[in-house]
């Protein structure tokens, strides 16, 4: 029966990454169609991000009274119905409606899943879960894409991904007896302590989780900024032409998805901290490389190492949660750590963009090496304060 949920999880991981690229691989077709400048997709991806922070932030309170399984069911199926009304969509408003349930099915079953796996499985299961994730993010433009060239349109393209949601949550419903419940609180005289959601101000008063909250901002800031920034920064400095660029900016998500794969059997050899140093080292040197005079090959090697290094770093800080902070507290510390993602994904992009635009986008590999070096002083404090 573990087996068999380790394959539902794995399975929900996929399609928690089925949706996350659809936008903007069908954002090309739709803003025509609606008759919307290009720049409102940042918009409707704003209004799915901030409802995610939100579901995030409850994600220990839905836990505690619904379950994981239920939290998941529940959340994949709110996925599902949004990822349909984006099917039906005839507006622009109508999309922004549906960014709505989008964003909070999204944020929950994230840290619901992610404190499921960090208390009931090894490391290498959580770097392989989020390599599943990887998959899920490729397959859904590819999804999109046959859609948009069988001339089915982009609203059967996010209507093939709803059905796979669907099919998902009676999968999920089935399977509810399979899951465990939460670990249970016990005082020194091994007395039950009644479970209770933590509120913000409590959480954040926990020695070490502002530590842990900036270095995952830093990370999903670094991921998101180079994944944003890379093909521009290409172009506009190096001189490549768009096609090239694009190509070579590809190899920063391969690298994050054969890393993660790559990683589940490191995590055999070495601890969560262990990985987290190794990754953090390698994104360094990945990001120094791009000041050498190697020219397009430099490059290449940069964006590969850089998201190499991305791998672990992830995966190892939830599934590290646990560890530092105890079994008790971890859904609603990773629920925040959730939502600090969520914010670092969201504002740190556009802060470089504004970087970019007003000083030179040559500074793009300078700002995530101050970006790293932050991350890496506060992990430091965080395995001294929660060794």
């Amino acid at each position: 029966m573990t087996h068999l949920l380790l394959l539902i999880i794995y399975l929900s991981f996929i399609s928690l990454g089925l949706p996350d690229a659809l936008l903007g691989s069908a954002w090309p077709s739709i803003y025509p169609e609606l008759n919307v400048p290009v720049s409102y997709a940042g918009i409707v991806s704003m209004i799915i991000s901030l409802g995610t922070i939100v579901s995030s932030l409850n994600s220990d309170r839905l836990t505690l009274k619904l379950g994981t399984g239920k939290v998941t069911a529940i959340s994949v199926l709110i996925t599902a119905i949004a990822l349909f009304g984006f099917s039906t969509s005839s507006s622009y408003w109508m999309l922004c409606l549906w960014a709505v349930p989008y964003g909070l099915g999204a944020g929950s079953v994230d840290a619901s899943l992610n404190n499921y796996v960090a208390l009931h499985y090894t490391s290498r299961h959580m770097s392989w879960l989020h390599c599943m994730w990887g998959v899920g993010a490729s397959a859904g433009p590819y999804i999109m894409g046959y859609a948009l060239t069988a001339g089915y349109g982009w609203h059967r393209g996010y209507r093939l991904i709803a059905l796979l949601q669907i099919l998902l949550t009676a999968v999920l419903f089935f399977s509810l007896s399979l899951w465990k419940n939460r670990p249970v609180l016990q005082n020194a005289d091994g007395q039950e302590i009644p479970s209770q959601a933590l509120s913000l101000p409590q959480i954040i008063a926990i020695p070490g989780v502002k530590e842990v909250l900036i270095t995952f901002f830093g990370y999903c800031a670094v991921e998101q900024t180079a994944g944003l920034w890379a093909s521009s920064y290409l172009v506009l400095h190096q001189g490549m032409t768009e096609e090239t660029a694009a190509g070579y900016a590809s190899l920063f998500f391969l690298g994050i998805t054969a890393g993660r794969f790559l990683s589940g059997f490191l995590t055999m050899k070495l601890s969560d901290t262990q990985m987290i140093r190794l990754g953090l080292t390698i994104i360094l040197i990945g990001l120094v490389i791009f000041f050498l005079p190697l020219q397009d090959k430099g490059s290449l090697f940069a964006l590969l190492l850089t998201g190499l290094g991305c791998a672990p770093i992830y995966p190892c800080i939830i599934h590290s949660t646990p560890a530092h902070f105890g079994a008790g507290r971890s859904q609603a510390i990773i629920g925040v750590q959730m939502a600090s993602a969520y914010v670092g994904s969201c504002v740190m992009p556009a802060l470089f963009g504004l970087i970019a635009n007003h000083i030179s986008i040559a500074l793009f590999p300078v700002y995530l090496i101050i970006i790293l070096g932050l991350m890496a002083v506060m992990h430091e404090r965080l395995v001294k304060i929660c060794p």
